[in-house]
């Protein structure tokens, strides 16, 4: 049911149709409730919290992914090619406890979360994870003291955590119908003011360009490798993998399956499409019934099922890490804006 209800308001919020023109009047309501919210942190009411180095926000005002993860993970690898020693906050989506947690590449996604395991593994920084991200960036600056510069991969609305910049990110759906929770996708208004804006698609036309706002920067997700679950080091070009024959499955619990199901397609594979819910557990065997020779993951799902044992030994289940791919000036701004932060 939830499932239904999920992909029903999906559809409706790309275009103004009964049902969102049905919930219009109380996204008003959501919107002006935000609205104050915002106005009460810029104008000192409600408090933020400042860490003493250059905090990045990563966000987005779609609900649901856009790709914040790879983002996250580029713009670490260009922080500390510029010489920054860069560490990352998140909430940890589905994770326990309250108290700020560290997070490994051995840790647990239902303990942290599975983003913040995936950023763990592929950027190579200290991660913490905590509900109150200024908490979070307090507890890693006092574990890891060589951080200068904070990534915080999602919070764009947690101001309780004061930011030096913000990067807004969105994808091909752009701003949906532009309306606000539940009429339509947006957390927040299209015209939220931040420092950069990303669009995460293989084109941005200038209809996309001027519904988000600004003038975005593009980012494609690239992969082109597949990787055994059971040994990563076990790797298999993907235009390899459409030769070889037999019946394909592609597996998404990501928020956009279809980003990830059209990548694939793009590499030449063949294959049935099995979506998932955005942080799927896997805990059902979602594959113990499925007649496919090869499986293919994304990273996030991979986290989660290397933590299960039926799946971890499953030899149909193949991994296809992605990096983010976006123009070098933005990291180049981004560098600057840290570099001229007044440290407390």
């Amino acid at each position: 049911m939830a499932g239904t209800l999920e992909s029903t308001l999906t559809r409706a919020w790309l275009h103004r149709g009964p049902l969102a023109c049905a919930l219009y009047p109380v996204s008003l309501l959501f919107r002006a409730l935000a609205g104050v919210r915002a106005l009460l942190y810029r104008t000192g009411v409600l408090k933020s919290g400042r860490l003493p180095v250059p905090v990045v926000v990563v966000g987005n005002i779609f609900i649901g992914g856009t790709g914040k993860t790879p983002l996250t993970i580029w713009l670490v690898e260009q922080l500390r090619a510029a010489g920054f020693t860069p560490g990352v906050i998140s909430r940890g989506f589905g994770g326990k406890g309250s108290a700020p947690r560290p997070v490994t590449p051995l840790s647990t996604p239902s303990d942290v979360g599975d983003e913040p395991v995936l950023i763990a593994t592929r950027a190579g920084c200290p991660v913490f994870v905590c509900r109150d991200r200024h908490e979070a960036g307090r507890a890693l600056l006092a574990a890891h003291p060589q951080v200068d510069v904070i990534v915080t991969d999602d919070g764009l609305q947690h101001y309780a955590l004061a930011r030096d910049v913000e990067v807004v990110l969105f994808d091909g759906r752009g701003v949906g119908n532009g309306w606000t929770l539940p009429a339509g996708p947006l957390r927040e208004p299209p015209a939220r003011r931040r420092d950069f804006t990303v669009v995460n698609a293989t084109e941005i036309t200038p209809a996309l360009a001027a519904s988000v706002g600004g003038a975005p920067y593009r980012m494609t997700l690239a992969g082109d490798v597949a990787e055994r679950l059971a040994d990563r080091r076990e790797r298999m070009p993907l235009a390899q993998l459409a030769q070889r024959g037999g019946k394909i499955v592609a597996a998404a619990g990501i928020g956009n399956p279809g980003r990830f199901f059209r990548m694939l397609a793009g590499a030449g594979l063949a294959f049935a499409e099995l979506p998932l819910p955005d942080h799927h557990d896997f805990l059902d065997r979602p594959f113990a019934q499925l007649d496919a020779d090869l499986i293919l993951l994304t990273e996030k799902d991979a986290v989660k099922c290397a933590h299960i044992e039926e799946l971890r030994n499953d030899p149909r289940l193949w991994v296809v890490p992605v990096s983010a791919r976006i123009d070098a000036a933005l990291a180049a701004h981004i560098v600057e804006k840290c570099r001229g932060r007044t440290f407390a």
